[in-house]
């Protein structure tokens, strides 16, 4: 399974290619708002999302049963930014299973500010 080829295909929300990595009996699952799709909802959720994409593969690992991603995403235009952080099953060299965390990038928050800890990651 090569990540990088499936990335690109999510993140310029082309079908065909995003399908061809699926084995057709797949599940996906969103944990952060507890939602399961099958490969052709999980499509359609990806592609036909409204506007262009872009990110960058910041960490893959190989575990015995898969791999798992970190992926930094943002629209076109760059006025957010998200990160991924993905479990794939794989089988017969095809997703079996996707298991998917999101959360938006963001600013610290208050009380943390306050206590004056943490610093800047340097991207």
């Amino acid at each position: 399974m090569n990540l990088h080829a499936y990335w690109e295909a999510a993140l310029k929300q082309r079908r065909d290619e995003l399908a061809a990595c699926f084995a057709p009996d797949a599940i996906i699952r969103w944990h952060c708002t507890g939602e399961m799709f099958t490969v052709e909802e999980f499509i359609r959720a990806n592609c036909d999302y409204p506007g262009e994409w872009d990110g960058c593969v910041e960490r893959a690992e190989q575990t015995p049963a898969g791999c798992v991603t970190a992926v930094r995403v943002w629209p076109a235009d760059r006025s957010a930014s998200y990160h991924a952080v993905s479990f794939f099953t794989l089988k017969n060299g095809l997703i079996a299973a996707l298991d998917e965390y999101w959360a938006d990038d963001g600013e610290p928050p208050a009380w943390r500010q306050e206590m004056g800890i943490g610093r800047p990651i340097i991207r």
